[in-house]
């Protein structure tokens, strides 16, 4: 891009941001954010231009795009002012939708790129699962057994939980990490018919008392059940998924950087090797930058007008109602109808 993209926050993911964009070969990166310690931290390691308000962003730089890398309960402060000023802006993981109907239907209006982020849709292993699901290289499929569980004080080993975001109610990482999984498995299925499910604050842990850590979704697509387990007291960090169609049987668990499907004509595992560059010092082995950098190249090509991105607004809209729906189901002992 000829001006500058801002990124808005410059914590955990504001940098890796930074970084996924230096990757990319941009050079021109402002930083904002109100904490010294992170503006002094991002000139250091990045030597990038950072300030302290937004206005001073605007008036001494041309922004093309702004990168949104805040807590999810202010993401709509800065979604809106990027429609204000007609600049394209990629967000973080949503979880709370203040305003989104209204955002909708400006960002259509005025044709603004609004990008929600949708980071595993841009895994390798994510990206070869779809394609095997779309081919029906499974035969009919009846259902998907998916477990997503962390461990929540793991994630920032540099701070207490109480810190940030994650310990907030409304913001919890249990929560947030449903719709970051809905997400991928909405753009790849669509969206359920129905759906019930529970959700729990069993342990408390420290710093995130109050908190719901445990969340279990039943989905209804009609023809098959999506069984969705999201935790974040995972002592190890697990990702693993089976999908059993009446031909074949997949198997993913991300440690082990393939895809095996079960073929019972020949009582065989088929191995589907993939690549992926090192996570950053500090993250999960597994959790690769590749899909961060992905990511931010399909934003680019988006804010350019240069291709579509693959989440959207009124997407992550929908996605964010599931996530409410499952609530819902669990407080008033029903099943949601979507």
């Amino acid at each position: 891009m000829k001006n500058f993209i801002l990124i808005i926050g410059l914590g955990s993911m504001g940098k890796r941001r930074v970084r996924n964009l230096q990757a990319l070969g941009i050079k021109n990166i402002i930083g904002f954010d109100k904490r010294d310690d992170r503006r002094s931290e991002s000139v250091e390691k990045y030597q990038i231009e950072v300030v302290s308000s937004l206005e001073d962003a605007l008036s001494n730089f041309k922004i093309d795009a702004f990168v949104i890398s805040l807590p999810p309960d202010i993401h709509h402060i800065y979604m809106k002012k990027a429609l204000e000023l007609n600049i394209p802006a990629f967000i973080e993981a949503s979880v709370v939708n203040t305003d989104f109907e209204e955002m909708i239907i400006e960002s259509r209006e005025k044709g603004i790129c609004l990008a929600p982020s949708c980071t595993l849709f841009f895994h390798p292993a994510i990206k070869k699962i779809a394609e095997i699901v779309k081919n029906g290289d499974l035969g009919i499929i009846s259902n998907f057994l998916y477990h997503s569980g962390q461990y929540l004080p793991d994630w920032h080993t540099y701070e207490e939980v109480n810190e940030y975001y994650v310990s907030n109610k409304e913001t919890g990482g249990g929560r947030e990490i449903v719709p970051f999984e809905l997400t991928w498995i909405t753009l790849v299925l669509g969206f359920p018919k129905r759906v019930v499910g529970l959700y729990k604050n069993a342990i408390q842990i420290k710093g995130a008392e109050h908190i719901d850590e445990t969340y279990n979704l039943l989905m209804d697509y009609g023809n098959s059940i999506f069984n969705l387990s999201v935790d974040v007291v995972s002592r190890y960090a697990t990702r693993r998924l089976t999908i059993n169609g009446d031909k074949k049987q997949l198997y993913w668990n991300w440690d082990d950087n393939m895809i095996k499907i079960y073929d019972p004509e020949t009582s065989n595992w088929d191995e589907i090797k993939y690549e992926t560059i090192s996570a950053q010092t500090g993250y999960n082995k597994n959790i690769t930058e590749q899909m961060y950098i992905d990511e931010m190249a399909a934003f680019l090509k988006a804010a350019k007008r240069e291709g579509d991105f693959p989440n959207t607004l009124e997407h992550d809209h929908q996605v964010l109602k599931v996530l409410y729906a499952v609530e819902s189901s669990d407080d008033n002992n029903v099943i949601e109808k979507l």
